[in-house]
């Protein structure tokens, strides 16, 4: 199977084959360092579906980006937390 990608600026177009699966652009997963076996948070408001990595490089790579550094790391990775914790329970019922 072939799957054609354009990109427009930051923004790609994937394929979604019958099994339910994409490929994450290359160029993305080495911006991301995502490697075989990383987690994603796959999330949808109804439009939109978000896919963001949940490895520790990447919550890493947030330190400092907000002032307040590491003390901000913390808050984001606290949040990110909660919000696993409540998809887990969504996901159980």
């Amino acid at each position: 199977m072939v799957y054609f990608l354009k990109e427009v600026e930051n923004m790609y177009t994937v394929t979604l084959t019958q099994k339910g699966q994409i490929v994450i652009p290359a160029k993305i997963r080495r911006r991301l360092r995502l490697k075989k076996g990383t987690k994603l948070h796959v999330d949808d408001d109804g439009v939109i579906i978000t896919i963001r990595p949940e490895t520790p490089e990447y919550i890493k790579s947030l330190r400092g980006m907000y002032k307040g550094g590491e003390h901000t790391t913390g808050g984001l990775v606290a949040e990110h937390r909660a919000e696993m914790l409540k998809e887990d329970k969504k996901w159980k019922r």
